[in-house]
């Protein structure tokens, strides 16, 4: 959910203050730019929030993810074996970034260990077995975060949408949030998730 919702008159000079923070980060300046390029899809940040939904699906199957054709609020978004994929393009892609990002071990576990997310139902059953601590469930949102955000980009969905709506532009004039995209990115790339041009790497 956003924090502070942008005007989309005001959008220009935020991207334009937050890719000037960038300029001695070519690496997440150049990824950056390829986000921001995705402003074609919601020029007014609104867009279809679903109809990219089958791309996400696909994505899912190529990872051999299960997937099951039910709202989360039913269950959980991640039951410990497939994803509950009615909802939003962005909130399923994410997912997706979570099953890339989890331990094997806790992708048997509900919503991946880290605790009931926002779209989940059964939020006390997905508390019960979190197994992580607050910082590395930070950690993990932040980074899928980031990922269900590149798939978006690298499916041609409205990324920006999603970059905006999940805060990364929050705080926008101020070097600690340019810095934590720089540094998510670093994290997602050391780990193998990203190449050395941004782009996704299908890891298993």
């Amino acid at each position: 959910m956003i924090l502070t919702p942008i005007a989309s008159k005001a959008l220009p000079r935020i991207l334009d203050v937050f890719g000037a923070g960038l300029q001695a980060h070519a690496f997440a300046l150049a990824v950056f730019c390829r986000i921001t390029a995705t402003r074609k899809y919601c020029p007014d940040l609104s867009a279809d929030l679903v109809a990219g939904r089958g791309k996400a699906l696909a994505l899912a199957t190529a990872f051999g993810i299960p997937t099951i054709d039910e709202e989360p609020a039913v269950a959980f978004s991640w039951d410990g074996n497939a994803i509950r994929t009615k909802s939003e393009t962005s909130v399923v892609f994410h997912e997706i970034a979570h099953w890339q990002i989890a331990l094997m071990e806790r992708r048997a576990v509900c919503d991946f260990g880290l605790g009931a997310g926002p779209e989940t139902g059964c939020t006390a059953e997905a508390n019960a077995v979190a197994c992580v601590d607050s910082a590395t469930k930070e950690e993990e949102e932040n980074l899928a975060s980031l990922l269900g955000i590149l798939w978006e980009v690298e499916h041609g969905e409205p990324a920006l949408l999603a970059f905006a709506e999940q805060n990364w532009l929050e705080f926008y004039v101020r070097s600690n949030s340019h810095l934590h995209f720089v540094k998510s990115l670093g994290v997602l790339r050391a780990r193998g998730l990203i190449d050395d041009i941004g782009r996704q790497l299908h890891r298993v």
